[in-house]
């Protein structure tokens, strides 16, 4: 499973892609807004920070107004994924990128029907919200399961299940075991993926245990470098 992180801050960003562990951004109109900075100016810092693919949302509602945007946005970099809502007028929109090659992303999914429609038009990749299913009394893992399933059944179909609305550990782990592709994952459910009690309890007891013996790995005169120097020259 790839990570994409879903955020616009820079700094975070930045931070997380040093890990080595993200693989894209998604972005959309609200999380631009939280920066108060000019969302061209963002995406460029974004793609030129992340390799992998940069999805940048458009704002319009009508198809040859998300064409105009979309492809003012296509030009900031070559990793640019445009992302448009899942409505009759964003899946035209998509099929018109799609045959462009532009990737897309087709957000706002909530049923394994549009996520089907989606696939039709070409979107490269689908974003099902588990947490907002989950929000209103459904369970958004299983519209996951149901759309890996079904994309599965037709190779002709090579959109990806990009999981969406993640809340916690879990909608990761679980969407991994049914196969989905991609997770979409806000900067802190990213960070909280790394901790565990007991991850904690046997790093601060082998802290200990390495302060009883009174070395410092970094200290020449105990490490095995300058013990490692001495042998040899008496061997040779």
């Amino acid at each position: 499973m790839r990570f994409f992180i879903d955020t616009a801050d820079i700094g975070e960003i930045r931070d997380l892609a040093a890990t080595g562990l993200v693989d894209g951004v998604t972005t959309n109109p609200s999380l631009v807004a939280k920066t108060g900075r000019d969302f061209i100016e963002v995406l460029k810092e974004i793609c030129a920070i992340v390799p992998g693919p940069v999805s940048a949302e458009v704002a319009a509602t009508d198809t040859q107004t998300m064409l105009s945007e979309g492809r003012l946005l296509a030009a900031v970099a070559k990793n640019v994924v445009i992302k448009v809502p899942l409505t009759p007028d964003g899946l035209k929109a998509c099929r018109a990128f799609t045959d462009e090659g532009t990737p897309v992303n087709v957000t706002l999914c909530f049923s394994a029907a549009q996520a089907i429609l989606a696939a039709k038009a070409g979107a490269r990749y689908v974003s099902p919200f588990v947490g907002r299913l989950d929000d209103i009394g459904a369970d958004g893992l299983d519209l996951i399961a149901d759309i890996v399933e079904i994309y599965n059944a037709y190779p002709d179909f090579t959109t990806e299940v990009l999981v969406a609305s993640v809340r916690g550990a879990a909608h990761v782990v679980e969407s991994a075991k049914m196969g989905a592709h991609v997770a979409t994952l806000p900067p802190a459910i990213l960070r909280a993926m790394f901790k565990h009690p007991l991850t904690d309890k046997g790093l601060e007891a082998f802290l200990a245990d390495w302060a009883k013996t009174g070395q410092s790995i970094l200290d020449t005169k105990t490490n095995g470098t300058a013990n490692g120097s001495k042998s040899t020259r008496r061997r040779a």
